[in-house]
């Protein structure tokens, strides 16, 4: 099989890491990887934030988590049984978003092409943790973050920018099983 298909069939979102951190070399290998990413009018429209800190990573816990709860409690008539499995989720784990993750990298995007090029960031970013051997999740609750003065500031973030991810990285415990995946739905012309 193709290296590349093998790399994006393998792939998981990982939720439970090893506590090692990882070297920053590595780190900047991924990172280097999302900033090789194809962009709108090759405008680059991103920058990173690589939070290792454990009191950062508290506060950041402290201004996603009301939001992620929040967002709970409306899949709970929707989908009683996912309901179910992410409410076990946030009763067990103390990090219930970014997953006690070593590193959390903040892909924060601005201007008019962020929205169409930081997602292409984000994936080669993930794939490339995987070809490196460590897991990746991109958490959206992770970015609902923005109304925190605090976490603004120490983001840097400017009222014309947005978070994109955050990715989460580290060495993964285990991989879990890949979700089943539908069939392409394709029309050929």
């Amino acid at each position: 099989m193709n290296a590349m298909i093998k790399a994006i069939r393998s792939r998981r979102s990982v939720r439970s890491y090893e506590g090692r951190s990882i070297p920053h070399d590595l780190i900047n290998s991924v990172i280097e990887a999302g900033n090789e990413a194809p962009s709108a009018m090759n405008s680059q429209p991103w920058r990173f934030v690589v939070v290792e800190d454990t009191e950062t990573k508290r506060k950041l816990l402290g201004a996603a988590l009301p939001h992620a709860k929040k967002i709970l409690e409306m899949v709970k008539e929707g989908n009683p049984e996912r309901y179910k499995t992410l409410k076990k989720r946030y009763e067990e784990l103390d990090d219930p978003v970014y997953y006690s993750a070593p590193a959390i990298v903040f892909v924060i995007g601005f201007g008019q092409y962020a929205n169409y090029s930081c997602p292409l960031a984000c994936q080669n970013m993930m794939l490339a943790a995987h070809s490196f051997g460590l897991g990746s999740c991109w958490v959206g609750f992770g970015a609902m973050v923005t109304d925190d003065p605090e976490v603004r500031t120490i983001l840097d973030l400017k009222e014309d920018e947005k978070i994109f991810g955050p990715i989460l990285l580290g060495y993964p415990k285990g991989y879990p099983e890949g979700p089943p995946k539908k069939e392409p739905r394709i029309k050929w012309i």
